[in-house]
């Protein structure tokens, strides 16, 4: 994996047409969930950011990473108890379905985390 890429096209256009696929989805995904977050390269991948970090993807040998924060993975501990991970992180493993679903709804929780903690909930009108 190359450490200059400075975008997330440049990022995904780094891998064969298959992982392309699947990180391309992901990004959709993001991006219908959290239009007005911001896309940057984080910790040598695909970063978004809303009031913060939102959430991290990367393409390894083995799997997908999907970065959602502690909380994103507490959030939905259950359903992702089916894969490997950690405090703040989840593994999809190639060669079996990607759980899209799964994802756009924690990025959706993430999305109102985010909003919440400061203070820019849809209901908050600007003044």
């Amino acid at each position: 994996m190359e450490t200059s890429i400075t975008t997330i096209d440049a990022y995904i256009g780094q891998f064969p047409p298959d992982i392309r696929e699947i990180l391309t989805e992901i990004r959709r995904i993001i991006r219908e969930e959290a239009p007005e977050a911001g896309e940057k390269i984080g910790y040598v991948m695909p970063t978004f950011t809303l009031n913060g970090n939102l959430v991290h993807f990367a393409a390894f040998k083995h799997h997908i990473g999907f970065y959602p924060a502690p909380s994103g993975i507490e959030a939905f501990q259950e359903e992702l108890s089916a894969y490997k991970g950690a405090k703040g992180s989840v593994q999809f493993p190639l060669g079996e379905p990607v759980p899209y679903d799964l994802i756009r709804r924690i990025v959706r929780y993430r999305v109102e985390e985010n909003r919440s903690k400061a203070g820019t909930g849809a209901k908050r009108k600007k003044t």
